[in-house]
């Protein structure tokens, strides 16, 4: 069997707008999503018995069934997929509950793996609709740059080119301090404050459409619906965004449903005095990362 090694980017909302909910009781959004050069790496190999299995260090990852990778993999295999079995061994960066989208992305890293040591692989469409069936987040990943997503999530229009650029000259901070969010429950508190805690469709699609046709800078774009719940609840973010602006410049935004929060660094960012500033603020087990977007001409590998 020929093996494989596939990258699984991470990815930000530069922007989300929760919109409302559906009757189906998923929710509406807008966002510009983009993932990044900091991520997993996931490992395709010959698997010893029939089945496909999956291994993780990372504590807390499921390795079992619950996993995106092998859920991925079967519906896969359902959808007429043919590849001997595999054995999964997942290196991974994203913490889980981080709001980077880590679950969903290695879900279609398996995917993409499948896909090359096929003996028969599916066509690009039945790939996108396992994708979109898989997971919100799922559909960006078979993207490599910057997108705009609606729709629960599934439905992706790929950012123009020179709004992409924009963003892809820029580095990014990304800090995840130890607790994580659940989606779950970010959704919960949105819903339980409606309409007030909903963007107008309207507007976000209004905010979305000014950034791409301008000539703003990347942090201009910056807008997430779940900072109000989340900073209400986890005050430390407030606290230390406000330290981060008044220390060195930049704003802390949230990405997802969190817990991880990124900041656009400026030219004259001391990278190692922020850094400094974190640790003392949210201590040494926190997740930092200089990072970037990935795009076409800086692909998502650091």
């Amino acid at each position: 069997m020929q093996t494989c090694s596939v990258f699984s980017p991470a990815k930000v909302n530069l922007f989300l707008a929760v919109t409302g909910r559906r009757a189906d009781g998923f929710h509406e959004l807008v966002s510009v999503a983009a993932p990044l050069r900091f991520g997993d790496t996931l490992r395709l190999e010959q698997a010893a018995g029939e089945d496909d299995t999956l291994e993780c260090a990372m504590p807390g990852v499921p390795t079992d069934a619950k996993n995106l990778v092998l859920r991925a993999a079967q519906a896969w295999r359902a959808a007429g997929g043919e590849a001997p079995p595999v054995r999964f061994v997942l290196e991974k960066r994203v913490p889980p509950q981080s709001g980077l989208g880590g679950g969903s992305s290695n879900a279609v890293a398996a995917l993409r793996g499948l896909q090359q040591i096929a003996t028969r692989p599916v066509a690009a469409e039945v790939l996108a609709g396992i994708a979109a069936g898989l997971g919100s987040d799922c559909a960006m990943f078979l993207h490599d740059g910057p997108v705009i997503m609606r729709g629960r999530g599934e439905r992706i229009e790929s950012l123009l080119k020179a709004a992409a650029a924009r963003l892809g000259e820029g580095e990014l901070l990304l800090v995840r301090p130890t607790v994580g969010v659940e989606t779950a429950w970010a959704y919960g508190k949105l819903a339980a404050g409606a309409p007030d805690s909903y963007l107008a469709a309207e507007e976000a699609e209004a905010r979305v459409a000014a950034w791409v046709a301008g000539n703003g800078a990347n942090d201009a774009l910056s807008f997430n619906s779940f900072e109000a719940v989340v900073f209400g609840k986890f005050v430390a973010f407030p606290v230390l965004g406000r330290r981060l602006a008044d220390r060195h410049g930049i704003a802390l935004r949230l990405s997802g449903s969190g817990s991880a929060c990124f900041a656009w660094l400026k030219a004259e960012t001391h990278w190692d005095a922020l850094v400094a500033d974190l640790r003392d603020a949210l201590g040494d087990s926190c997740l930092i990362e200089r990072t970037g977007l990935a795009t076409a001409s800086k692909p998502p590998r650091d």
